[in-house]
């Protein structure tokens, strides 16, 4: 949520803060502002409700913004409500101290309160005023900003990353993060500071990744790190290998439809490496086989789709491990006293590697003696630091809030974890091992295959598009598959949707069917199919229209019963749900653009939720 991006340097800081606040305008876009300072003009701040193309007519791409220090930011509203006044960047009383914030400060009215019985007058609804004003009551009265800053985090309570400028520093931005991703960019004309690589990618692929309590200080030709005590901390420096024009559209109408597209490569980088003379390798993974037979039982734990993921991994996990696997919802998980001990797995799953709910959730675990294995897509962020073991998607860059890709390489990877388990606690026969194996190897070309031509997937979208209760049913990992699809079609499209298990539509759900009712019948699991028919008939026979899921082995079978049908290719039941959750996106992306809604950034979501 929100995208912060500074800049100090030797060029002009306004065309380069828009130009990184676009790359990251899908982590928030509510409103959108930069301060830039000059030594003519001073601290200049411009900000605005509505998308960043607002800001950039405003100030004419930044050319009307002299100066080569500035911070820039765009809002996913959490305090106050979306509006000029409560955009960012926020400036103290005097005017002196802008600064961006991201995150959510927890004892905000506490400090208010007291400032404002000392005389400050506060302008909007926002907790992160209060850190521009606190910081310069402490600068008053310290008259070191440097100094300021660290008394000011030693009073706040809650996540933030800030970016601050001061018009007594001319040369000097300063930057500062908890539990709130913030990125050191070092570049040849000046440094950066950044929520998101993506941002800074264009100009530098030299990174260093902030940590808790840290404070850094930029000038154009230094990065200076301090930790909470202000005592000096050396960084280590990685570089970025992703090309820039994966964060790019390229042609495509959308960045949601590039990316279901992108999917068979992801996949495909995703299992390659980890596949070698028929054997899954997780070289970063440490378990030893006698450690892995000692665990009692396993925890899989995320948010969203990577909640989703959880759910599939489930049902192929217990079958594969012959251990109990629970999935928990992060933000429910650190709050329900749960039962994991020295002898627990955890598993946490995050795209950007820093959700707040799922990074509390799996210190939490680590507090009560568990071992954490991190899923995530984003090399160097929080989760994957503060985990015993990481295992990478290495999905690349995704920037349309609903994701596809990067819940397709969880999906497959959680598949391959999964396999090396069950090989190490031999609980896998070698020819369902081997067929496995086989199958996920074949999945990107079977995927690419069938993304050749999905033009019945468009039609059914335009016929099925002005419903507005949709209803997808299924058993078994096709419950688990629907949970996505039908999540993907709220997101985006705004059509109230539920998934249910096709079981239980009799213990109540099915008297929400009727008449011109339509359901999404997910028959894709062979062992179930039979069973999972006499559902469809249910549903049918209430007046519902079904639009059905399954395999090209079942489509006549299928279409006996259901009013139109969906094909996809066979593979191992287990990795079913990696070529059944395609055209589910498809459909939501389809429906979304029917009904002329904003695919990319729809309303209400932000890609990374930092806050609780």
């Amino acid at each position: 949520m929100c995208g912060i991006i500074g800049f100090v340097g030797r060029g002009q800081a306004a065309p380069i803060l828009l130009d990184g606040l676009e790359r990251m305008e899908y982590r928030g876009y509510d409103s959108a502002g930069v301060a830039v300072r000059s030594e003519s003009r001073g601290l200049q701040v411009r900000k605005t409700k509505g998308r960043l193309k607002n800001l950039a007519d405003m100030i004419h791409g930044g050319a009307d913004l002299e100066g080569c220090l500035g911070i820039g930011h765009t809002r996913w509203a959490t305090h106050g409500e979306p509006n000029d006044i409560n955009a960012h960047p926020h400036v103290s009383e005097n005017g002196q101290i802008a600064l961006v914030h991201n995150g959510i400060i927890e004892n905000y009215l506490e400090i208010k309160e007291h400032l404002q019985k000392l005389g400050v007058t506060f302008t909007s609804d926002t907790d992160s005023e209060v850190v521009a004003q606190l910081l310069e009551y402490h600068y008053n009265e310290c008259h070191n900003m440097l100094e300021a800053v660290g008394r000011v985090l030693r009073r706040i309570q809650g996540s933030y990353a800030l970016g601050i400028i001061c018009s007594d520093y001319p040369n000097a931005l300063i930057a500062a993060r908890k539990d709130s991703p913030l990125i050191l960019g070092y570049g040849e004309d000046g440094n950066f500071i950044a929520s998101d690589v993506t941002a800074i990618i264009k100009h530098t692929r030299d990174v260093a990744y902030m940590d808790d309590g840290e404070i850094a200080v930029l000038t154009a030709d230094s990065i200076d790190v301090f930790d909470d005590e202000l005592v000096p901390v050396e960084k280590e420096r990685h570089q970025v290998d992703w090309d820039v024009t994966a964060a790019e559209k390229g042609g495509y109408p959308h960045f949601m439809f590039k990316e279901i597209l992108e999917q068979p490569e992801a996949i495909r980088k995703t299992v390659s490496p980890r596949i070698r003379d028929g054997r899954v390798v997780l070289d970063t993974f440490s378990l030893t086989a006698e450690q892995v037979r000692d665990i009692s039982r396993i925890f899989i734990i995320a948010c969203g789709s990577s909640y989703h993921v959880g759910m599939v991994s489930k049902y192929n996990w217990e079958r594969l491990l012959r251990r109990p696997v629970q999935v928990d919802l992060a933000s429910e998980f650190r709050y329900s006293d749960p039962l994991v001990d020295d002898r627990s797995l955890v598993i946490v799953i995050s795209q950007s590697g820093e959700t707040l709910d799922t990074m509390a959730a799996m210190r939490e675990a680590k507090r009560r003696g568990a071992r954490t294995l991190a899923v995530v897509n984003v090399v160097g962020s929080s989760i994957a630091r503060e985990a015993d073991d990481v295992l990478y998607t290495w999905a690349g860059p995704e920037i349309a809030v609903a994701t596809t890709k990067a819940y397709s390489t969880q999906l497959v990877l959680m598949d391959l974890i999964g396999l090396y388990l069950a090989d190490l606690l031999g609980t896998v026969e070698q020819s369902e091992y081997d067929a496995i194996i086989q199958e996920v190897q074949l999945l990107p070309e079977k995927l690419q295959g069938w993304l050749a031509d999905v033009h019945n997937v468009q039609y059914f979208a335009s016929r099925y598009f002005n419903h507005n209760s949709i209803f997808f049913i299924g058993r078994n990992l096709d419950y688990a598959m629907g949970l996505e699809g039908s999540l993907k079609l709220k997101e985006i499209s705004y059509i109230h949707s539920e998934a249910y298990a096709s079981g239980e539509l009799k213990h109540g759900t099915i008297s929400l069917i009727e008449p011109g009712t339509l359901v999404v019948a997910l028959g894709t699991y062979a062992p179930l199919f039979d069973k999972f028919i006499s559902n469809v008939v249910e549903v049918k026979a209430r007046g519902a229209e079904v639009l059905a899921l399954t395999t090209e082995g079942f489509r006549e079978k299928m279409g006996k019963t259901a009013d139109a049908v969906i094909a996809v290719p066979e593979t191992h039941p287990i990795l079913q749900p990696s070529l059944g959750v395609v055209p589910l996106q498809l459909f939501a992306y389809y429906v979304a653009l029917q009904r002329g809604c904003d695919i990319d950034k729809p309303r209400n979501l932000a890609k990374s939720v930092t806050v609780e």
